[in-house]
């Protein structure tokens, strides 16, 4: 067992908490966010600036962690670029596809009683931003660095399965949570990760999750529990395991089957599909 893989992981906690910690209190500070009221809710815009200044201190640190504990690029967490464009098609348009697939069926079933539209571009813009930021550091962090650390410690299905389950609980905190959508996030880190198994690379699971939590927002979710921008707006008759409740659709059972599916595809084709274009890559 290489135990520096481990080792790095329990490393950068303290060091998170303490650096990201005061990005977010500046962040919060520079977008007149008061603290501690636990009942105040913010804009979009100050959503965009708190998490910008999140994502910038998960940078700075994780960079540090790379070239003076790692000893490599920043880049090798999987942001390699070249030859990725249909990855981030793909991750896309399957957020897409789930979250389209998951309103107008929870709408047929009267899960969901549509309300009104609620068009507003310059909205529309930051959230799109907003999810950009989130994807791209909460994949940097619990993929490219945390689960690629394991995965130098452990076999590969623990580490995903231990990179998960600190996904999950980085979000327990967030409003409207329970044990249920406690699993159902644990699921979706699995669904994000499982690509990275093999790849090493981020950009599918970037665009996955930035998708995932931008169309599921506009079609009129709650994004894990937190009410955000939606063009589509609705009722919900009855907050049950069906539609999600005020958590969103990621605490429906629905949710909870899709990323099951998404793991075990995601794993059938790399083992069985793509297992020789992957052997013979790692021998070059």
């Amino acid at each position: 067992m290489n135990h520096n893989g481990w080792l790095r992981v329990l490393a950068i906690i303290i060091p998170y908490f303490l650096i990201v910690g005061l990005f977010q209190v500046a962040g919060a500070l520079l977008a007149d966010v008061p603290m501690g009221d636990i009942d105040y809710q913010e804009t979009t815009i100050q959503y965009v600036i708190m998490t910008a200044f999140s994502f910038f201190g998960t940078f700075l640190l994780i960079w540090l962690f790379m070239k003076f504990v790692d000893d490599e690029k920043f880049i090798e967490v999987g942001l390699q670029i070249k030859n990725r464009k249909k990855d981030i098609a793909i991750g896309t348009l399957l957020g897409l596809t789930i979250m389209t697939i998951a309103y107008f069926g929870l709408a047929a079933s009267k899960e969901i009683v549509f309300s009104k539209f609620n068009f507003n571009f310059q909205e529309l813009f930051l959230t799109a931003l907003l999810f950009i930021l989130v994807a791209i550091l909460e994949e940097v962090l619990f993929r490219g660095y945390i689960q690629k650390n394991l995965m130098l410690s452990f076999n590969k299905y623990v580490a995903l399965i231990v990179a998960s389950a600190l996904f999950a609980l980085m979000h327990g905190a967030n409003p409207n949570i329970s044990l249920f959508s406690l699993l159902g996030l644990f699921l979706a880190g699995m669904a994000l990760g499982a690509s990275y198994m093999y790849t090493k690379n981020l950009w599918y699971p970037i665009a996955f999750h930035f998708s995932w939590n931008l169309f599921q927002s506009l079609l009129g979710f709650n994004v894990s529990g937190q009410d955000i921008y939606s063009i589509i707006e609705f009722t919900v008759p009855e907050n049950n395991k069906i539609n999600g409740g005020q958590f969103g659709f990621e605490g429906s059972i629905f949710s909870l089957l899709t990323e099951l599916i998404l793991v075990l595809a995601i794993i059938y084709y790399y083992q069985i599909k793509k297992k020789p274009q992957l052997i013979a890559n790692e021998n070059i």
